[in-house]
Protein backbone atom coordinates (compact mmCIF):
# COMPACT_ATOMS: atom_id res chain seq x y z
CA UNK A 1 0.00 0.00 0.00
CA UNK A 2 1.41 3.45 -0.64
CA UNK A 3 -0.36 6.64 -1.03
CA UNK A 4 0.03 10.18 -0.67
CA UNK A 5 -0.98 11.50 2.77
CA UNK A 6 -2.03 15.17 3.47
CA UNK A 7 -0.53 16.61 6.92
CA UNK A 8 -2.27 16.46 10.43
CA UNK A 9 -4.45 19.91 11.00
CA UNK A 10 -4.60 20.74 14.21
CA UNK A 11 -7.61 22.51 13.61
CA UNK A 12 -9.29 19.11 12.36
CA UNK A 13 -13.02 18.63 13.60
CA UNK A 14 -13.95 16.56 16.55
CA UNK A 15 -15.85 14.27 14.81
CA UNK A 16 -16.88 12.21 17.98
CA UNK A 17 -17.57 13.60 21.57
CA UNK A 18 -18.44 12.36 25.17
CA UNK A 19 -19.56 14.70 27.94
CA UNK A 20 -19.85 13.85 30.78
CA UNK A 21 -20.07 10.11 30.54
CA UNK A 22 -20.80 7.79 33.54
CA UNK A 23 -21.04 3.70 33.39
CA UNK A 24 -21.31 1.43 36.30
CA UNK A 25 -22.03 -2.03 36.20
CA UNK A 26 -23.64 -4.77 38.56
CA UNK A 27 -21.07 -7.10 40.28
CA UNK A 28 -22.74 -9.27 42.19
CA UNK A 29 -24.48 -7.07 44.90
CA UNK A 30 -21.89 -4.57 44.63
CA UNK A 31 -22.33 -1.47 41.91
CA UNK A 32 -18.62 -0.74 40.21
CA UNK A 33 -18.28 2.63 38.55
CA UNK A 34 -16.20 2.34 35.53
CA UNK A 35 -16.45 5.53 33.94
CA UNK A 36 -16.89 8.99 36.03
CA UNK A 37 -18.03 12.31 34.17
CA UNK A 38 -15.82 11.50 31.53
CA UNK A 39 -15.59 13.65 28.54
CA UNK A 40 -13.44 13.72 25.47
CA UNK A 41 -13.07 15.03 22.06
CA UNK A 42 -11.71 12.38 18.90
CA UNK A 43 -10.90 14.38 15.96
CA UNK A 44 -11.32 13.99 12.47
CA UNK A 45 -8.52 11.91 9.91
CA UNK A 46 -6.24 10.78 13.23
CA UNK A 47 -5.64 7.60 14.85
CA UNK A 48 -6.07 8.27 18.79
CA UNK A 49 -4.71 5.37 21.10
CA UNK A 50 -6.48 4.72 24.14
CA UNK A 51 -4.23 3.44 26.33
CA UNK A 52 -4.30 1.81 30.44
CA UNK A 53 -4.33 -0.85 32.57
CA UNK A 54 -6.77 -3.47 32.23
CA UNK A 55 -10.05 -2.58 34.00
CA UNK A 56 -9.70 0.93 33.60
CA UNK A 57 -12.83 1.42 31.42
CA UNK A 58 -11.13 2.10 27.89
CA UNK A 59 -13.61 -0.62 26.07
CA UNK A 60 -16.25 0.21 27.92
CA UNK A 61 -15.45 3.90 26.53
CA UNK A 62 -15.11 2.17 22.89
CA UNK A 63 -18.43 0.91 23.47
CA UNK A 64 -20.00 4.18 24.49
CA UNK A 65 -18.72 6.05 22.01
CA UNK A 66 -19.74 3.87 19.48
CA UNK A 67 -23.48 3.40 20.30
CA UNK A 68 -22.69 -0.29 21.01
CA UNK A 69 -24.21 0.55 24.64
CA UNK A 70 -26.00 3.58 26.48
CA UNK A 71 -24.00 5.59 29.07
CA UNK A 72 -25.70 5.86 32.80
CA UNK A 73 -25.32 9.80 32.09
CA UNK A 74 -24.08 12.07 29.71
CA UNK A 75 -24.15 12.17 26.27
CA UNK A 76 -21.89 11.08 22.82
CA UNK A 77 -22.25 13.42 19.46
CA UNK A 78 -21.46 11.45 16.64
CA UNK A 79 -20.59 13.29 13.11
CA UNK A 80 -22.81 15.95 15.02
CA UNK A 81 -25.84 13.54 16.28
CA UNK A 82 -26.85 13.01 19.73
CA UNK A 83 -26.56 9.53 19.81
CA UNK A 84 -28.98 9.47 22.99
CA UNK A 85 -31.67 10.94 20.57
CA UNK A 86 -31.94 7.96 18.63
CA UNK A 87 -34.25 4.98 18.76
CA UNK A 88 -32.76 1.11 18.30
CA UNK A 89 -33.48 1.56 14.58
CA UNK A 90 -31.96 4.79 13.98
CA UNK A 91 -28.96 4.06 16.04
CA UNK A 92 -28.06 0.47 14.00
CA UNK A 93 -28.93 2.46 10.53
CA UNK A 94 -26.35 5.17 12.19
CA UNK A 95 -23.56 2.23 13.07
CA UNK A 96 -24.41 0.58 9.45
CA UNK A 97 -23.91 3.49 7.27
CA UNK A 98 -21.07 5.73 9.40
CA UNK A 99 -18.85 3.05 11.51
CA UNK A 100 -16.38 0.33 11.16
CA UNK A 101 -15.55 -2.23 13.88
CA UNK A 102 -12.47 -4.39 14.27
CA UNK A 103 -12.22 -6.29 17.16
CA UNK A 104 -9.52 -8.72 18.56
CA UNK A 105 -11.54 -11.59 17.72
CA UNK A 106 -11.55 -11.45 13.99
CA UNK A 107 -15.50 -12.08 14.32
CA UNK A 108 -15.67 -13.70 10.69
CA UNK A 109 -17.73 -16.44 9.09
CA UNK A 110 -16.69 -19.66 8.63
CA UNK A 111 -18.62 -20.64 5.81
CA UNK A 112 -17.80 -17.29 3.63
CA UNK A 113 -14.79 -16.82 1.28
CA UNK A 114 -12.46 -13.10 2.40
CA UNK A 115 -14.40 -11.68 -0.19
CA UNK A 116 -17.85 -12.63 0.76
CA UNK A 117 -16.93 -11.19 3.99
CA UNK A 118 -16.48 -8.37 2.82
CA UNK A 119 -19.15 -8.81 0.70
CA UNK A 120 -21.55 -9.13 3.41
CA UNK A 121 -22.63 -5.45 4.98
CA UNK A 122 -22.72 -4.13 1.39
CA UNK A 123 -25.69 -5.63 0.71
CA UNK A 124 -27.46 -4.19 3.27
CA UNK A 125 -26.18 -0.78 2.65
CA UNK A 126 -27.86 -0.82 -0.92
CA UNK A 127 -25.25 -2.01 -3.18
CA UNK A 128 -25.28 -4.33 -5.80
CA UNK A 129 -24.37 -7.74 -6.13
CA UNK A 130 -21.61 -6.12 -8.93
CA UNK A 131 -20.78 -3.06 -6.88
CA UNK A 132 -20.86 -4.40 -3.14
CA UNK A 133 -17.90 -7.40 -5.38
CA UNK A 134 -15.88 -4.47 -6.74
CA UNK A 135 -15.77 -2.26 -3.49
CA UNK A 136 -14.82 -5.48 -1.70
CA UNK A 137 -11.88 -6.65 -3.73
CA UNK A 138 -10.64 -2.76 -3.85
CA UNK A 139 -10.57 -3.22 0.54
CA UNK A 140 -9.28 -6.43 -0.05
CA UNK A 141 -6.33 -4.87 -2.55
CA UNK A 142 -5.66 -1.76 -0.04
CA UNK A 143 -4.78 -3.85 2.93
CA UNK A 144 -2.70 -6.35 0.31
CA UNK A 145 -5.10 -9.11 0.85
CA UNK A 146 -6.86 -9.67 -2.63
CA UNK A 147 -4.74 -12.57 -3.67
CA UNK A 148 -6.28 -14.45 -1.11
CA UNK A 149 -10.26 -13.20 -2.05
CA UNK A 150 -11.41 -17.07 -2.38
CA UNK A 151 -9.95 -18.33 0.91
CA UNK A 152 -11.71 -19.17 3.86
CA UNK A 153 -10.84 -18.35 7.45
CA UNK A 154 -9.69 -21.86 8.20
CA UNK A 155 -7.00 -21.00 5.25
CA UNK A 156 -6.20 -17.83 6.79
CA UNK A 157 -3.76 -16.87 9.36
CA UNK A 158 -4.11 -14.45 12.57
CA UNK A 159 -2.71 -11.69 10.59
CA UNK A 160 -4.89 -12.13 7.17
CA UNK A 161 -7.78 -12.62 9.21
CA UNK A 162 -7.20 -9.30 10.96
CA UNK A 163 -6.51 -7.87 7.39
CA UNK A 164 -9.75 -8.99 6.24
CA UNK A 165 -12.18 -7.44 9.22
CA UNK A 166 -10.38 -4.36 8.17
CA UNK A 167 -11.23 -4.16 4.39
CA UNK A 168 -14.96 -5.61 5.76
CA UNK A 169 -15.09 -2.62 7.61
CA UNK A 170 -12.51 -0.33 5.15
CA UNK A 171 -15.60 -1.32 1.79
CA UNK A 172 -18.28 0.31 4.10
CA UNK A 173 -16.33 3.43 3.65
CA UNK A 174 -16.59 4.35 7.17
CA UNK A 175 -16.70 7.71 9.10
CA UNK A 176 -15.72 6.82 12.64
CA UNK A 177 -13.85 3.39 12.80
CA UNK A 178 -13.18 1.79 16.15
CA UNK A 179 -10.70 -0.86 16.85
CA UNK A 180 -10.42 -2.98 20.26
CA UNK A 181 -7.50 -4.61 21.04
CA UNK A 182 -6.68 -5.31 17.37
CA UNK A 183 -3.01 -6.47 17.63
CA UNK A 184 -3.24 -8.62 20.68
CA UNK A 185 -3.91 -11.94 18.86
CA UNK A 186 -1.02 -11.19 16.70
CA UNK A 187 2.55 -11.97 16.35
CA UNK A 188 4.63 -8.84 15.96
CA UNK A 189 5.22 -9.14 11.95
CA UNK A 190 1.35 -9.09 11.66
CA UNK A 191 0.57 -6.77 14.30
CA UNK A 192 2.87 -4.49 13.04
CA UNK A 193 0.89 -4.19 9.65
CA UNK A 194 -2.04 -4.29 11.39
CA UNK A 195 -1.00 -0.56 13.14
CA UNK A 196 0.02 0.44 9.68
CA UNK A 197 -3.32 -0.14 7.90
CA UNK A 198 -5.13 1.32 11.12
CA UNK A 199 -2.45 4.97 10.75
CA UNK A 200 -3.10 5.08 6.91
CA UNK A 201 -6.85 4.99 6.94
CA UNK A 202 -6.77 7.58 9.22
CA UNK A 203 -4.37 9.58 7.32
CA UNK A 204 -5.15 8.99 3.60
CA UNK A 205 -8.99 8.56 4.23
CA UNK A 206 -9.85 11.21 6.85
CA UNK A 207 -11.35 8.43 8.99
CA UNK A 208 -11.45 9.25 12.68
CA UNK A 209 -9.64 6.06 14.13
CA UNK A 210 -10.18 5.62 17.42
CA UNK A 211 -8.50 2.51 18.92
CA UNK A 212 -8.05 0.81 22.20
CA UNK A 213 -4.97 -1.52 22.99
CA UNK A 214 -1.88 -2.52 24.90
CA UNK A 215 -0.27 -2.87 22.35
CA UNK A 216 3.19 -0.44 23.34
CA UNK A 217 4.04 -0.14 19.11
CA UNK A 218 0.99 1.82 19.07
CA UNK A 219 1.98 4.68 21.05
CA UNK A 220 4.89 5.78 18.53
CA UNK A 221 1.84 5.39 15.36
CA UNK A 222 -1.05 7.42 17.15
CA UNK A 223 -1.59 11.01 16.07
CA UNK A 224 -3.08 11.00 20.15
CA UNK A 225 -2.65 9.16 22.81
CA UNK A 226 -4.87 9.29 25.95
CA UNK A 227 -4.02 7.59 29.10
CA UNK A 228 -7.02 5.95 31.53
CA UNK A 229 -6.94 4.90 34.72
CA UNK A 230 -9.74 4.14 37.26
CA UNK A 231 -12.34 5.50 34.93
CA UNK A 232 -10.93 8.70 33.96
CA UNK A 233 -8.63 10.18 31.19
CA UNK A 234 -5.67 11.09 33.35
CA UNK A 235 -3.32 12.22 30.26
CA UNK A 236 -3.73 13.38 26.61
CA UNK A 237 0.00 13.41 24.57
CA UNK A 238 0.77 13.42 20.93
CA UNK A 239 3.76 11.84 19.89
CA UNK A 240 5.77 13.74 17.66
CA UNK A 241 7.21 10.79 15.57
CA UNK A 242 3.58 10.58 14.75
CA UNK A 243 3.10 14.26 13.67
CA UNK A 244 6.17 14.08 11.55
CA UNK A 245 6.30 10.46 10.21
CA UNK A 246 5.24 10.93 6.35
CA UNK A 247 3.89 7.59 4.67
CA UNK A 248 5.69 5.34 2.85
CA UNK A 249 5.34 1.78 3.81
CA UNK A 250 3.63 -0.30 1.55
CA UNK A 251 1.70 -3.13 3.55
CA UNK A 252 1.87 -6.72 1.79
Amino acid sequence: MSMAVSPIRASSPASLQGHQLSKSFLSGKVRVDVLRDLSIQVRQGELTLISGPSGCGKSTLLSLLSGLQAPDSGRVLALGDDLSQMDKRALERFRLRHTGFVFQGFNLFAALTAREQVQLPLGYLGLSDRQSAERAMRALSEVGMAHRADAFPVQLSGGEKQRVAIARALAKEPKLLFADEPTSALDANNGQKVIDLLHEISHVHGTTVLCVSHDPRLVHHADRVLTMEDGKIRGDARPEAAVRRPITKKVQ
